[in-house]
């Protein structure tokens, strides 16, 4: 009896002990990643193959990784991508990782989600250089392809939709939880250092924390670039306005997530900023007229080191072999 009782009271004490490291993180800005959980497992293996599936491009070298490379925190870590033909892209690619997330999906918002996303690059001249139509002929002219179509969708018939649909379901899953900052949200106070703390301190008093919240620490919003001190552009985006049409939200652009970020350099929409203490003095100066000192900068850039969580972890596709029939890549046309 004695023991039943001391069990039921560690037990207790346990669950109080859960349930305040609970409460604690609720009243943090920023929340836990949480695990992807996967309901369609053939839905998602086969946006997988897609994401790598080169021939998706009309050079037939081109893929969703090429840009968005999962070895590499999602990205690409130059200033901005490579498209069809050597073409330098407009504005720096933005991760992959976390981006279910997002508010919207691209740097000015023009796809509502994932699955909006997942086309635009195919047909984008400046990208992959295809066509809706091409790419799936392309995908219907391969056996393995349709018999996997076939299996995830029940029909032989295969479409853009269902193209965008299985890449976004894949894309769904790559989120990274397990950060050291996530399980000291979760009570381990011993998962980040003292000066790691400090630099989230800095992050919140210095009002960081208004853009970048939420569990992926931005992604939620949209807001000017250059806010007390303009800033320089080195590119020709122009931000949320190419979608409104308005001129208030010119130099708009979606937040981006802090998560991995030491991982996804170089930062800002036309990745100007090569190293993140460089990116954290600029977002000081000219977000919230607050020049940083050297050790200020250096605990909140030990900060957001630790926001970098466990990577996706899977084994890469084996894609389908074409077939005769199957559109050759042109990768040299003029």
């Amino acid at each position: 009896m004695k023991r039943t009782m001391q069990s039921t009271a560690i037990a207790l004490i346990s669950g109080i002990a859960i349930f305040g490291a609970a409460q604690a993180a609720t009243k943090e800005p920023i929340q836990p990643i949480q695990a992807a959980k996967v309901t369609n497992p053939g839905l998602v293996e086969l946006g997988k193959k897609l994401y790598f599936e080169p021939r998706l491009s009309k050079s037939g070298f081109i893929s969703c990784n090429s840009c968005h490379n999962l070895s590499m925190g999602g990205t690409d870590n130059i200033p901005t991508s490579i498209g069809d033909k050597w073409q330098q892209g407009p504005i720096n690619a933005p991760t992959v990782l976390n981006s279910s997330l997002n508010v919207a999906q691209f740097w000015d918002g023009r796809a509502a989600d994932l699955q909006a996303q997942a086309g635009g690059p195919i047909a984008n001249p400046g990208e992959m250089g295809f066509s809706h139509a091409l790419a799936v002929d392309m995908l219907v002219s391969i056996p393995g392809y349709v018999a996997e179509f076939k299996k995830v969708f029940g029909t032989e018939k295969i479409d853009i939709n269902k193209v965008t649909k299985a890449i976004a379901a894949f894309e769904e899953t790559l989120v990274t939880p397990n950060s050291r900052f996530d399980k000291w949200l979760k009570g381990d106070k011993k998962a980040i250092t003292k000066d790691e703390l400090a630099g989230y301190q800095l992050f919140k008093d210095s009002g960081c924390v208004a853009c970048h919240n939420g569990p992926a620490v931005g992604g939620n919003s949209f807001q000017k670039m250059g806010v007390v001190e303009a800033y320089k552009d080195v590119g020709k985006a122009e931000g949320r306005s190419a979608v409104t049409g308005k001129d208030a939200d010119r130099f708009n652009f979606k937040v981006p997530t802090l998560r991995n970020v030491e991982m996804t350099y170089p930062y800002f929409h036309d990745g100007a900023a090569n190293t993140l203490p460089e990116a954290v003095d600029t977002m000081g100066r000219i977000q919230l007229g607050k020049k940083f000192t050297a050790d200020e900068n250096a605990k909140i850039v030990a900060f957001l080191k630790t926001l970098t969580g466990d990577q996706p972890s899977f084994k890469l596709p084996i894609l389908p072999p074409s077939s005769d029939k199957t559109p050759r890549p042109t990768p040299f046309s003029k």
